[in-house]
């Protein structure tokens, strides 16, 4: 395990999960978010993402933590493990929720609402997304990969891999 992604729909707690990954086995997290946005909430264009994104894929070892789906292709086919997040609906919308007015070192800036466009998104990411990655994830099913439906089960693997 040296190159991880962490996909799954906002709010599930990837970026959590990736910074305890990432002290148990010392390596280092790179949080999509931090290099898409600014903290004036513009964004970098499409170009320049990618540009980083390969950067970061030609790295030794990484976890990649966030969603954006253009790229889960090209973030499976360079990793060689998958932590996919396979959350409810409910379960994304009172994570993302409850991290509203909270300072956060996987985003430059700091939610001060719960973001309409970006609830209407967690909303179609079950019908819309998700069917993606779970195709994807067939497609590269020579990877290591690690599915959690629900926090309890993210929160026994962290609590495994501390002990060993």
């Amino acid at each position: 395990m040296k190159k991880i992604i962490v996909i799954g729909p906002g709010g599930s707690g990837k970026s959590y999960f990736s910074k305890e990954l990432s002290k148990i086995l010392n390596i280092p997290v790179f949080h999509l978010d931090n290099i898409f946005w600014n903290k004036n909430k513009t964004h970098i264009s499409k170009e320049e993402f990618d540009v980083r994104l390969n950067e970061i894929l030609n790295e030794e070892s990484y976890i990649i933590d966030g969603d954006y789906s253009r790229t889960y292709e090209i973030r499976m086919k360079n990793s060689d493990t998958i932590f996919f997040f396979n959350f409810s609906l409910e379960d994304s919308l009172n994570g993302a929720s409850s991290r509203v007015g909270t300072y956060r070192t996987d985003c430059p800036f700091i939610e001060n609402e719960f973001d309409p466009e970006f609830k209407e998104f967690l909303i179609n990411w079950q019908s819309e997304t998700r069917p993606k990655v779970l195709g994807l994830l067939e497609k590269y099913k020579d990877k290591n990969i690690i599915v959690f439906n629900n926090r309890a089960e993210k929160e026994k693997y962290i609590s495994q891999i501390k002990k060993s």
